[in-house]
């Protein structure tokens, strides 16, 4: 039996914000904490994603978007939900449930430019309330 913290990230499609938090986590935490991510309808873990993830020098080459039906009979220390405007999904296995409402950002229309920097700003949101989380 691990002694390891287990967290899941919840979002609806696993694509972006979820995927965001679970590298971000994996990286500032190391082998103290399993971290995991899932969606609702999920989809593929979206290009920017990586991208940003791999500009603060985390390999994000083997997340993929699951489905939260692959956790249906795991507990988890932690759930934390990232849905903002969605409706996000419902896990029951979990000690404790929080709730970061963040806008998708994947929803954002505009230049690549623009799209990028709202991955940034979830990946450093995230990251600040991640460090805030783990102090």
């Amino acid at each position: 039996m691990s002694d390891q913290l287990r967290v899941l990230f919840l979002c609806v499609h696993n694509s972006a914000r979820s995927q965001l938090a679970e590298g971000l986590l994996r990286a500032l935490a190391g082998d103290r904490v399993q971290v995991f991510s899932a969606g609702s309808a999920p989809s593929r873990v979206h290009p920017l994603a990586r991208r940003v993830l791999q500009e603060r020098g985390i390999d994000a080459s083997q997340q993929r978007s699951k489905s939260v039906d692959e956790f249906a009979n795991a507990r988890f220390d932690y759930v934390i939900t990232l849905c903002a405007e969605e409706v996000c999904p419902i896990f029951l296995g979990a000690t404790q449930k929080l709730h970061w409402a963040l806008p998708d950002p994947s929803a954002v229309v505009g230049s690549e430019a623009e799209q990028l920097d709202a991955f940034r700003q979830t990946a450093d949101e995230l990251e600040k309330r991640l460090r805030d989380f783990f102090k």
